[in-house]
C-alpha cells in the first residue's frame, strides 16, 4: 500500500459550517429538527469504499447500523450503500440518528442533500431537543473522524455525555410519554420552559401538564395528599382501611405511640417522598428511636403507623379509573464469604442496567450514603457496608420504593375500587395510591390490607418501563382525560403568503373575524395584536410572535403572515393550519444564504404551508399564477381558487368537478360552485375593484370558508380600498 497516500487520507475531515434549529414544520419534515451545513472538503473525492478499514471500524462501533434501511427500504440498506460507496454527509446523518437511538431517544428521520456548491451538503435529522441534537451531532463528527483516521473512540463516554444533556435539557421520560400520547392523537403541544412544563393544545383549547400534574390537578388536593395524616383521616372516615397511627414530635413520643399501636410499626416523614426516611417493621425501642431521627431529618414531621404485612403496591388512578399497577419486592444480596456487603450490592444489584440515577431508569441504585434507611436496615441485621457476608447468607438491603413489577392484569376489582375511591376522596385527577397487601389478586377482606398513601404527581416510569411485566401506555388515558375523543385542542390558524398584493391583508381579515366574534391573534409585518390590542408594532411575521400568540389562552383564532425566510431559518410555530392563502410563489432575493437559487427550490419552500393544511381545512390559491397550479395536488384539504378572470380554465374545471372558487366579474366578487348555489351567495359589488383585486378575492374566500355571514362579508369588502 502507498504509505504517502494512506497518511494523506488520514487527514480527511468534514466541517460543520452552520446549524439551524428548526422548531416546527419546515421544508424537511413536520417535526422539529436540526439542519447542518456540512462541508466534506477533500472527502468529496473519497466515498466510504475508498477509505481503507472504514466500513469495519464503523460497524464495529455501531452494530445497530444494520437496522438502518436508508433509501433501499429494508434493514441493511445503509450498510449496502456504505460498502458500495457513499459520502461523508450521508454517513454523518446515519451516525447521528444511531447515537439518538443508543441514548434511548426517538429518531429515524434524516436526509443529506448536496447544495449548489460542490462538496457542501445540507444534512438534517429529527431530534426532540436542540441541545440533545447538537450533542449527538458533535459526537457523530468525532466518531466519523475516528473511523477515518483509525484512532480510539470511547462510545460509552460519549453516550454518557449525551444522556447527561438529555437529563439536563430534554423532557423527562414521564412527560415525554404523555407528549407522545398527544402526538398519537394529533393534538399539538408546546414546551413552555426548559423543564417539564408543556402546553397541550393551542389558545383557548389548551391544557397544561407538568410531568403527572395537569391543569385539572387541584392545589387543595395536592395539599391534602402531602399531609399524610390528614389524608389518612379522610380515607378512614369513609371506611377505607388505613394503618392505625399518629404524628409524633419526639423519639419518646414515637416509642409511646408504637407501644399504644402495637409493634411492629412503620416510622416515616409526614411528607415522605420516594421512600426516603421510611423505616419498616420496627419492634425494638432503640430501632424506633433511631428511625425517628432518620425521618425527622428528611421531613417536616414524623408519623408512626402500624406495620401491615405483605407486599408494597402502587396503583395509578387517572380520571377515576385504575389504569396500571405495580408490585414491590424485598431486595436482598447473597454472600459468598469473600465480598463485602458494598461489593455485593454493586455486583448483584447496581450492575443491573435498569438501576441508575437517570430518569429513564425504573429502579434507583442502592446507595447507603444517599439512603440512610438502607444503611439502617443492614445495621439492624448486624452488618456494615464493609462487612464480609458469609457464603449463602442473605442480607435484606431495601424494603421500600422498589414497586416496579407490573401486576395490572391481576388486580382484584374491589381493591381497584377502593383505590379509585381514595383518589376521588382526596380530589386528584391523577393519583398514585400506595397500599400494602398479601395478595393483590384477592379481595381485601380476609387478608392484611391497607392504603398507606395517596400521592399527587406520581412517577409514571414504573408503569411505562417496569422491571418485570408488561409496559403500560399510561399517557393515553391522561390525554383522554384532558381531551375526550373528538376534541383536538386546535384553534383556527390562517396563514398567508404572497407579494405586495397582500399588503394589509392580515389586519383586514383580523377586523372581519373580530366583527364575527372571534378572539384573534395577528402576527404580521406590521406587528403583533392580541384581541384587538397591539402588543408591539415591530415586524412579527416570525416564529416567536406566532408561538407567543398560540400560548395565549384567550385566543380562539390566529392569523399569521408566513415568509419563506421564516420557514428556512426557524420553522413554523404551529404543526398544521386551517386555511393557507398563497397568491404568489415569492422572490428569490434574500434566500441565497439557504441555497434557494432557483424557482424549483423556491416552490419547495412555499409549498410548506400547503402541506400543513388539515384535511378539514382549505387552501386559497391564485389561479392567475401558473407557478401555483401544482399546489392543488399537495393539499390534504379543499382548494378554493381565486382569479380576476371569470373564464380562467383552471377555475372552470375545478368548479365543474364540484369545487368552489371566487372570481372578479364585472367589478363584483362572485362565488362559484355548488356550495355557493346552496347558500345563495350573491355577488358583492366592489367600489374599488381595480385596486388590488387579488387581496379582495382572498379576503372574500377566507371569509367564506371561515363562515363569516354574507351580509358581514359584504360590508367588510365594500369598505376595503
Amino acid at each position: 500500500m502507498n504509505t504517502a497516500k494512506t497518511n494523506n487520507m488520514t487527514q480527511k475531515k468534514l466541517l460543520i459550517k452552520r446549524t439551524l434549529w428548526l422548531d416546527g414544520p419546515n421544508i424537511w419534515t413536520y417535526r422539529s429538527c436540526i439542519e447542518a451545513l456540512v462541508d466534506i472538503q477533500d472527502l468529496e473525492q473519497f466515498p466510504s469504499n475508498l477509505l481503507p478499514g472504514f466500513y469495519e471500524r464503523l460497524t464495529a462501533l455501531l452494530p445497530g447500523l444494520v437496522d438502518h434501511e436508508c433509501g433501499i427500504g429494508e434493514p441493511g440498506g445503509f450498510l449496502i450503500r456504505l460498502r458500495d460507496g457513499t459520502y461523508a454527509a450521508h454517513i454523518l446523518e446515519h451516525i447521528t440518528i444511531e447515537l439518538h437511538l443508543l441514548a434511548g431517544l426517538n429518531a429515524g428521520f434524516g436526509k443529506a442533500r448536496e447544495t449548489s456548491v460542490s462538496g457542501v451538503y445540507k444534512m438534517v435529522f429529527r431530534t426532540p431537543d436542540r441541545f440533545v441534537g447538537m450533542a449527538c451531532l458533535e459526537a457523530a463528527v468525532r466518531l466519523i473522524h475516528a473511523c477515518i483516521e483509525d484512532t480510539p473512540y470511547d462510545l460509552k463516554a460519549e453516550l454518557k455525555v449525551i444522556q447527561r444533556v438529555c437529563d439536563m435539557k430534554g423532557l423527562g421520560p414521564s412527560t415525554q410519554h404523555i407528549v407522545d400520547a398527544a402526538y398519537d392523537r394529533r393534538i399539538p403541544f408546546i414546551r413552555l420552559n426548559d423543564g417539564n412544563l408543556v402546553q397541550i393544545g393551542y389558545g383557548e383549547k389548551q391544557q397544561r401538564i407538568w410531568t403527572a400534574e395537569t391543569s385539572k390537578t387541584s392545589a387543595i388536593a395536592e395539599g391534602i395528599a402531602s399531609d399524610k395524616q390528614l389524608c389518612k383521616d379522610l380515607l378512614s372516615q369513609i371506611g377505607i382501611p388505613v394503618p392505625e397511627g399518629r404524628e409524633v414530635d419526639s423519639a419518646d413520643e414515637a416509642w409511646e405511640a408504637a407501644q399504644d399501636i402495637g409493634v411492629p410499626v412503620v416510622v416515616k416523614p409526614t411528607d415522605a417522598n420516594h421512600g426516603r426516611g421510611v423505616s419498616l417493621e420496627l419492634s425494638k425501642e432503640q430501632d424506633i428511636r433511631e428511625a425517628y431521627a432518620l425521618a425527622d431529618e428528611v421531613g417536616s414531621g414524623v408519623l408512626v403507623e402500624k406495620f401491615i404485612a405483605g407486599h408494597e403496591h402502587r396503583l395509578l388512578i387517572i380520571n377515576n379509573q385504575m389504569v396500571a399497577a405495580t408490585r414491590g419486592e424485598l431486595v436482598f444480596v447473597t454472600g459468598d464469604g469473600k465480598s463485602t456487603l458494598l461489593e455485593l450490592v454493586e455486583s448483584q444489584l447496581n450492575s443491573d442496567p435498569q438501576r441508575g440515577w437517570e430518569e429513564y431508569c425504573p429502579l434507583d441504585p442502592v446507595d447507603f450514603g444517599y439512603d440512610p434507611t438502607a444503611l439502617y436496615e443492614v445495621r439492624r441485621q448486624g452488618f456494615e457496608p464493609e462487612s464480609v457476608v458469609p457464603a449463602g447468607h442473605k442480607v435484606l438491603v431495601q424494603r421500600n420504593s422498589n414497586a416496579s413489577e407490573d401486576v395490572t392484569d391481576i388486580v382484584h376489582p374491589e381493591i381497584a375500587r377502593l383505590c379509585t375511591l381514595a383518589a376521588k376522596v382526596i380530589g386528584l385527577d391523577i393519583a398514585g395510591v400506595d397500599l400494602m397487601c398479601e395478595h393483590i389478586d384477592q379481595p381485601p377482606q380476609g387478608q392484611a390490607f391497607a392504603i398507606v398513601e395517596v400521592n399527587a404527581g406520581p412517577g409514571l416510569l414504573m408503569h411505562i418501563k417496569p422491571s418485570k411485566g408488561t409496559p403500560r401506555n399510561v399517557g393515553a388515558p391522561i390525554i383522554e382525560s384532558l381531551f375526550p375523543q373528538g376534541e383536538t385542542g386546535r384553534i383556527p390558524i390562517i396563514t398567508y403568503t404572497g407579494g405586495p398584493e397582500l399588503s394589509d391583508f392580515g389586519p383586514q381579515l383580523c377586523a372581519m373575524l373580530e366583527d364575527k366574534g372571534h378572539n384573534v391573534g395577528l402576527a404580521c409585518e406590521h406587528g403583533l395584536w392580541v384581541n384587538g390590542k397591539a402588543v408591539h408594532h415591530h415586524d412579527a411575521a416570525n416564529w416567536e410572535s406566532g408561538r407567543n400568540a398560540l400560548v395565549n389562552n384567550k385566543l380562539n383564532t390566529l392569523i399569521m403572515q408566513v415568509r419563506q425566510s421564516t420557514i428556512l431559518s426557524e420553522g413554523l410555530p404551529f404543526d398544521r393550519n386551517t386555511v393557507a392563502v398563497v397568491t404568489h410563489l415569492g422572490q428569490l432575493d434574500g434566500l441565497q444564504e439557504w441555497d434557494i437559487v432557483n424557482h424549483e427550490k423556491l416552490f419547495n419552500v412555499t409549498r410548506t404551508v400547503i402541506d400543513l393544511v388539515l384535511p378539514t381545512g382549505y387552501a386559497v390559491l391564485n389561479a392567475d399564477e401558473v407557478s401555483l397550479l401544482p399546489l392543488q395536488e399537495l393539499c390534504d384539504g379543499k382548494v378554493v381558487w381565486i382569479s380576476t378572470n371569470p373564464d380562467n380554465p383552471v377555475v372552470r374545471e375545478h368548479v365543474g368537478n364540484g369545487g368552489i372558487a371566487v372570481v372578479l366579474h364585472e367589478h363584483a366578487v362572485q362565488f362559484l360552485g355548488n356550495r355557493a348555489e346552496q347558500e345563495e351567495r350573491k355577488p358583492i359589488p366592489l367600489d374599488h375593484a381595480d385596486e388590488n383585486p387579488i387581496k379582495q378575492l382572498a379576503l372574500a374566500a377566507c371569509g367564506w370558508v371561515c363562515d363569516v355571514p354574507h351580509h358581514l362579508l359584504r360590508a367588510e369588502l365594500r369598505k376595503q380600498p
